[in-house]
């Protein structure tokens, strides 16, 4: 049974919604509130992403933190033995501290920071207990990433039994979730959970009061399928989709099942969704389009004060038509898009390796 849903029966707070639960309830803000900083790791090893990837990889990640600097503070754990290169590459704007990291993704990594849900109090970041996506990946070092940023930021971590990455969890900051069965719900995450167990675990540590959950796919990248490439929401009441015209892709299938859920689902406040779809590319930069697990989508961007960071491939038609979408869903932000290929080759994204900190 979850930890913290435990600890609060045993103090006789069994039933949701109570007003008497505010004082011990979080919640987590939508990514649009303003932010204090963003996280992100200069995690990528050789071991992981080869040798040949590797220098493109780094060079996105500093691109992606300068980038966002612009707009917001950026903090960027690295290996102590790689500060001098992380530092050459990112320049002065981005602040580097030394931590141990297996890999790069932050926001699968780092904590999920949340508020008091009675609105006075300090801010925490959970930890929701990465385990390399299902034991798939060294992590020993990535497990201890919250904890390195919690401590830093200067909150309160809390602790769940729930195994979840941030990526898994998409919310609208006013109690709606969107969730893919495909990882939340996976064994090799949490093999006795169920649906009830997990959304009550969530009532409490990020405020989710509804949840949609998405089938999501299993064993086809090593996520299990990240909601944060299929929705994002930026407004409540608005959700961005993602559809892949690409029928012979796996994401074919599950993009217009997820799009069926979407048009006919309600949030917290009783809202049917306005659903707009953001069509993935068909042609990616001719070095990257036998890649596998290259990741191409506009899905998994990142909003940051005044801006919206997103990927571009190449693509002009689709890139094109991804900026006034993301410019219609986000007004009043700039809209900036960079080429991000490695990463994406290795089946990620700007939003995969981000994590906001709220003000």
């Amino acid at each position: 049974m979850p930890r913290l849903r435990d600890h609060l029966a045993s103090l006789g707070d069994r039933i949701l919604g109570e007003s008497q639960d505010d004082d011990r309830r979080w919640r987590m803000p939508d990514e649009c509130h303003p932010h204090r900083r963003t996280w992100m790791a200069f995690g990528a090893s050789k071991s992981i992403w080869g040798r040949d990837l590797l220098p493109t990889v780094q060079q996105n990640l500093a691109l992606i933190a300068q980038t966002i600097a612009h707009f917001e503070p950026v903090t960027m754990l690295v290996r102590p033995e790689e500060l001098d290169l992380a530092q050459c590459l990112v320049g002065p704007t981005v602040e580097l501290v030394t931590a141990p990291l297996d890999d790069l993704w932050m926001r699968d990594t780092g904590p999920v920071f949340v508020y008091p849900a009675a609105g006075s109090g300090s801010k925490a970041g959970v930890n929701f207990n990465f385990n390399g996506w299902g034991e798939k990946q060294a992590h020993k070092r990535d497990a201890g990433v919250a904890a390195v940023v919690t401590h830093r930021a200067g909150v309160e971590m809390l602790e769940s039994d729930l195994v979840v990455e941030g990526g898994s969890i998409v919310v609208d900051g006013q109690g709606t979730a969107f969730i893919c069965e495909s990882s939340v719900l996976n064994k090799n995450r949490n093999r006795k959970w169920t649906k009830k167990d997990v959304e009550e675990e969530l009532f409490y540590l990020l405020g989710v009061t509804k949840t949609i959950w998405l089938p999501g796919i299993k064993g086809k990248d090593i996520t299990d399928g990240h909601c944060d490439f299929y929705v994002t929401c930026p407004r409540p009441g608005l959700v961005l989709a993602a559809y892949d015209p690409d029928p012979k892709s796996f994401d074919h299938k599950v993009t217009k099942q997820h799009l069926d859920i979407l048009r006919s689902a309600t949030d917290s406040a009783g809202r049917r969704l306005e659903v707009v779809v953001l069509e993935a590319p068909t042609n990616v930069r001719p070095a990257f389009s036998r890649e596998d697990d290259f990741a191409a989508g506009y899905i998994n961007h990142y909003v940051c004060n005044g801006a919206v960071i997103a990927p571009e491939f190449g693509d002009a038609r689709a890139d094109d038509n991804a900026r006034a979408v993301l410019q219609r869903a986000y007004p009043g932000r700039q809209v900036v898009m960079i080429n991000i290929d490695g990463v994406a080759a290795g089946g990620g994204g700007i939003h995969c390796t981000t994590q906001q900190e709220p003000v």
